[in-house]
């Protein structure tokens, strides 16, 4: 039985983008010990993952702290590993790489001198989804699968939610207020929702109080799970929600994989052509400025993703 490593150490969206990856993996190496290598945020929700037999954290040490750098690297190189697929594929993950010479394993990345270089000159040109398809094509990988997140388990009756209800995001990273459709929007969005039989339900954390609280106060109906759901709760409220609205932050890639029909608002931040989440139920809706996207525009891109969720609302 051979050893298998498969880095992916951050961040949420890039986690779920990067399970496709992982059960291709596991596909090609069914007989093999797979052992995943992430960051300690992520460690308990992988575990659940039918794709990996162990899980081991990553503490990341800097190279200003000598004695963690000596461990990571006695405990890669006693690990044995026949073959690394590093799916962050960064500078930091590449080192890795060097820190096991001077036998270091096949390798599956963009580390210099590896056996399985993902060599193409676009590489940083391609969606994640595509370029981790071709990355795992040139190590002999084929037929990369999109994220399912079918095997996510959580309890979400505590949440006592109605049988119809929609999930919005209305925060994201909080040093990048761009990436951000005013909250204002959401919350006339959520009493759209509700005039629909469609109980608007909150998520975020307590970097996106702000944004929540104007939600709130525009439509009081809304079901605040802020600060109470772990990932594995999202994956499975995105299984069961009617509907889905976020903008480009990671709970939405949960949502996107676990089947909810979505709209993922992007502004001149990001480029949804190199990471917008896929799927069948997913729109993208993308903006200079968001401030300037109307309302009416994202729910037109919300009507072609769930059929009649809407009903008799027109749009302004």
């Amino acid at each position: 039985m051979a050893r298998i490593l498969v880095i992916k150490l951050s961040a949420l969206g890039d986690i779920v983008q990067a399970l496709g990856p992982m059960a291709a993996i596991r596909r090609h190496h069914k007989d093999d010990h797979i052992v995943l290598l992430t960051t300690s945020l992520y460690a308990d929700f992988l575990q659940q993952s039918p794709y990996a037999d162990e899980v081991w954290i990553d503490d990341r040490p800097r190279l200003k702290n000598p004695l963690g750098v000596f461990s990571l690297a006695k405990r890669l190189r006693q690990g044995k590993f026949t073959r690394v697929y590093d799916l962050q594929t960064s500078r930091r993950s590449s080192r890795y790489f060097h820190l096991m010479r001077p036998w270091p394993p096949e390798w599956s990345g963009i580390a210099w001198g590896c056996s399985h270089p993902h060599a193409n000159p676009k590489r940083d040109f391609m969606h994640t989804l595509d370029r981790q398809a071709e990355q795992l094509a040139v190590a002999g990988i084929d037929d990369t699968p999109a994220p399912d997140l079918s095997w996510v388990k959580a309890d979400i009756e505590r949440f006592k939610l109605p049988q119809r209800f929609g999930l919005l995001v209305p925060g994201g990273a909080p040093h990048r207020p761009a990436k951000r459709w005013p909250g204002a929007r959401f919350g006339e969005m959520a009493r759209r929702w509700l005039a629909q039989g469609i109980t608007p339900v909150l998520l975020g954390t307590r970097q996106d109080q702000e944004a929540l609280d104007v939600v709130r106060t525009i439509c009081p109906q809304a079901v605040d799970l802020s600060g109470q759901t772990s990932f594995a709760d999202i994956a499975v409220l995105g299984r069961c929600a009617s509907i889905a609205l976020g903008n480009d932050t990671g709970p939405m890639h949960l949502i996107v994989a676990a089947g909810a029909p979505s709209a993922v608002l992007f502004s001149s931040e990001s480029d949804p052509a190199l990471c917008a989440p896929r799927g069948p139920k997913a729109a993208v809706l993308k903006a200079q400025d968001l401030a300037y996207l109307d309302i009416s525009e994202v729910q037109r891109g919300l009507q072609k993703v769930c059929g009649g969720c809407f009903g008799s609302i027109k749009p302004d």
